[in-house]
């Protein structure tokens, strides 16, 4: 589906590569020598005037796509250089096979640790999806002779040492400039660690037959900005405010007025019909001088919020709310309307001090909120951020939008999503407050809450690249409002 892209993970790219095997007559070298093919094709398209190819091979299939690789760079007249390490010799029969033809055509095979070749791009095929593991002494000891080469580094398939499935670096990974997968995407390499590691992100099919993906279960669903025209249609002519929602945004204890305010003027900029904000008295001037179209009530008491929660289509809570008794009351009462919850920040860390199961909820927690939720460390949740996505899905039976770079949003029962958008200049206080204003804006018009969740974080992060566009540090949350507003409309982008 246009904007959704499925990923795989290790076991499912596997049965993908025997499929297409078996579809091409039980024959794999085929595939290694598209591989391989692809793989130069695109060393050429970008670096097209690279002369010196420096290739390191590894002893398994990965391998036999660079020795094609190097194969087709010395035919063509560039200078090769093949490295891998004396324990590394071809082990498969498809890599024992490659790397005879490479020799077979004048190729040259150096040990490591001898010099790697000065190159004008260095290809990275040691591992590939098969590495679950931190690597040995001698391998770590390549891979940083890898990273501290001046050229482009071009991984094939995966960049070594990272693993595919979780997108974590448990030992030495190479840092590659550029990544072109085979076949299927890698879950692994668009969350997290990954990130850091895998430069611009590409994909070659290698011309397998449609019915490879046949049978085919993806673990998770990549979203690109082609993903919001199917969530946010153009409105009705004839509609009212009504028909867009009522928001209610409640929090700002004394002294964090801020975090509600930019709660409220996101939901505003994301679609809301009406929004209402709930929030101490004190800061009720403040955000009517900055945003006059959000009805700011002073609320005290239970009492003072029960009627803005009657009239809610959907209730944000947790920006600004604080940890005290206000807050606990506030929380306590939204819990216990029955509206669909956008829950964030401090009120993440109230329910996970009393863990429940929250129906109807959409959780947006960062890495530090997870591990709270979850009672682990953060370390733990960005091991493995699919399974820590998860894991607050089903324990507390609610939507989770897991920041972070590569924001994951899992639910119960559904194939967790990734957001294919985003970028550093986005980690600084209050961007939370934003995206979660942008969630209860569509959760008010109808979404349903995983795809609200989904709709939201891919907006969010969309508008946080358009604001980035003068550069990231220095990036503040309501740089995003006027970008909200243009992807909330996304048949005026085309």
């Amino acid at each position: 589906m246009y904007g959704f892209l499925p990923l795989f993970d290790r076991s499912a790219a596997r049965a993908l590569d025997r499929r297409a095997t078996a579809l091409l007559g039980g024959d794999g070298y085929v595939l290694m020598q598209r591989a391989g093919q692809a793989a130069w094709q695109h060393l050429l398209q970008h670096w097209p005037s690279a002369q010196r190819i420096t290739v390191v091979c590894g002893p398994g299939n990965n391998g036999g796509d660079g020795y094609v690789l190097a194969r087709l760079a010395h035919r063509s007249g560039r200078k090769v250089g093949v490295l891998h390490l004396a324990e590394h010799v071809p082990r498969t029969p498809l890599a024992q096979r490659a790397c005879t033809e490479y020799v077979s055509s004048g190729g040259r095979i150096g040990l490591f640790p001898e010099a790697l070749p000065q190159g004008d791009v260095v290809v990275d095929a040691l591992f590939g999806i098969g590495l679950s593991r931190a690597v040995d002494e001698s391998t770590a000891a390549l891979i940083d002779a890898i990273n501290m080469q001046v050229a482009p580094v071009f991984s094939l398939d995966v960049p070594s040492g990272l693993d595919s499935d979780l997108g974590s670096a448990p030992g030495k990974v190479v840092r590659a400039t550029a990544t072109l997968q085979f076949i299927a995407r890698h879950a692994g390499l668009y969350s997290g660690d990954a990130l850091e590691h895998v430069g611009m992100l590409g994909l070659d099919g290698l011309d397998v037959a449609e019915e490879t993906f046949d049978s085919a279960i993806p673990c998770a669903t990549l979203l690109t900005g082609d993903a919001l025209s199917r969530w946010l249609l153009p409105r009705r002519r004839n509609t009212h405010k009504g028909e867009s929602g009522r928001a209610l945004c409640i929090g700002g204890d004394h002294g964090h007025g801020g975090a509600i305010a930019l709660c409220a003027e996101a939901a505003l900029r994301s679609g809301a019909g009406l929004l209402s904000v709930a929030t101490r008295e004190s800061h009720v001037p403040m955000i009517l001088a900055r945003r006059p179209e959000a009805m700011a009530r002073a609320v005290e008491s239970g009492e003072d919020l029960q009627p803005l929660l009657a009239q809610a289509d959907a209730v944000a809570i947790g920006p600004g709310l604080g940890q005290g008794e206000w807050a606990r009351a506030m929380l306590r009462l939204a819990l216990a309307s029955g509206k669909p919850l956008v829950i964030d920040a401090d009120a993440l860390n109230l329910i996970a001090a009393q863990p429940c199961t929250l129906a109807d909820a959409i959780l947006t927690p960062h890495p530090g909120e997870a591990a709270r939720l979850l009672g682990i460390d953060n370390a733990s949740v960005q091991r493995d951020r699919f399974a820590a996505a998860r894991e607050i899905a089903q324990r507390y039976g609610a939507a989770t939008v897991l920041k972070g770079a590569g924001t994951i949003i899992a639910a119960p029962g559904e194939i967790p999503r990734v957001i294919d958008a985003g970028n550093p200049g986005m980690a600084v206080g209050g961007m939370g407050d934003v995206l979660t204003g942008v969630i209860v804006a569509l959760r008010a018009s109808g979404m349903s809450a995983f795809d609200a969740a989904s709709a939201g974080a891919l907006m969010h992060s969309l508008a946080g690249d358009a604001a980035a566009g003068a550069g990231e540090r220095g990036l503040l949350p309501s740089d995003l409002f006027p970008h909200l507003r243009r992807f909330a409309n996304p048949e005026a982008l085309e």
